[in-house]
């Protein structure tokens, strides 16, 4: 069984041609297609965090705002940039997205990806420390944050408080019992693979991995999870982890389907640079529903995986992105993954 989601970009653009040309937009029609995917059956509504563009940027409230709109759909983030993040405040609004979900909340944070400016995280405060790259920061702020979200006390209360405390160290509030186990951190290599499984987050591997030795990438990805189990295993962790991989799949049911993706049916993988290395990049699944059912059930990171994030073309609107979802549910069916 796979659990089934969508993962969106939340680009917005003042474009006639685009179904969001706002933020406003954006914001409120990612809160729109959760609750329309909800409906349709998928598991799960996950977003994408970039700064200083005209993407999504600040997950909290919105992630909060569907929490309150849907009852049943896991929701979250693909990924959360941990070099701008503040630890503390981060688990505080974690928390309180949590507590209004009922626990849904399925957090993939990261060292995030190149970014629109040049170190926009020091334009947030933050800077890596002497002998640190950026990277290390990122881990710094993953380890506090994952600290905190124990719940354990460590804060001195003061004497002559505002409020009374509860007695001994405080923590940080709202506290969300359960939400530790259901952080995940977003892996580009087999070594962050390993690192995420000692640290006990669940995987999030994108449509892209930040290697590139030859082998196709649906079997370089499965390799990065075998790592992880293996790690994770090997860790002693008392719970089974969770592992998703994200893919472009395109049913082509209608004439609409074949004219926006119909030539992507001629895509391969492919070698590219990103942060100043190689990286294989996956291509996209487009197709007949019955071609897909065969190409599908060859991929090894999909078969290797119990989540997958289908990445949304946001900008094509609410009912166009909710078709998308519910012909890939329908193929879903087909392969025995539902």
């Amino acid at each position: 069984m796979k659990r089934i989601g969508f993962l969106s970009f939340g680009h917005w653009a003042p474009h006639p041609q685009s179904a969001t040309r706002s933020a406003s937009d954006v914001l409120l029609q990612s809160i729109d297609l959760a609750v329309a995917v909800e409906e349709l059956g998928a598991d799960g509504a996950y977003y994408r965090v970039h700064h200083f563009a005209r993407q999504l940027a600040s997950p909290f409230p919105m992630l909060a705002a569907i929490g309150a709109r849907t009852s049943r759909i896991e929701i979250g983030t693909g990924v959360i940039d941990m070099r701008y993040e503040n630890p503390l405040y981060t688990a505080e609004d974690a928390g309180a997205a949590d507590l209004i979900s009922g626990g849904r909340l399925q957090l993939g944070i990261s060292r995030g990806s190149p970014e629109q400016v040049i170190e926009g995280y020091r334009l947030f405060g933050h800077a890596p420390g002497e002998g640190e790259s950026d990277a290390d920061m990122a881990r710094r702020h993953t380890a506090r944050f994952l600290e905190v979200l124990s719940g354990e006390g460590f804060a001195e209360p003061n004497p002559r408080p505002m409020f009374a405390n509860p007695p001994g160290l405080l923590r940080i509030e709202p506290h969300s019992e359960g939400l530790r186990d259901r952080i995940w951190w977003g892996a580009g290599t087999r070594a962050t693979a390993q690192w995420a499984a000692a640290e006990g987050m669940n995987l999030m591997s994108s449509t892209l991995v930040t290697e590139a030795t030859g082998q196709a990438f649906d079997e370089l990805q499965a390799e990065q999870i075998q790592v992880f189990r293996d790690a994770w295993a090997a860790a002693g962790h008392q719970r089974e982890p969770r592992v998703s991989v994200s893919r472009s799949i395109f049913p082509l049911v209608t004439q609409q389907d074949v004219n926006y993706f119909g030539l992507e049916g001629r895509s391969r993988d492919q070698i590219g640079m990103i942060d100043g290395g190689r990286a294989t990049f996956g291509k996209t699944y487009a197709a007949e529903p019955d071609v897909l059912v065969e190409q599908l059930a060859q991929d090894a990171a999909i078969e290797a995986a119990d989540t997958i994030l289908l990445a949304v073309p946001n900008q094509l609107g609410v009912d166009y992105c909710a078709h998308v979802v519910a012909s890939v549910l329908d193929v879903a069916r087909d392969l025995g993954w539902r």
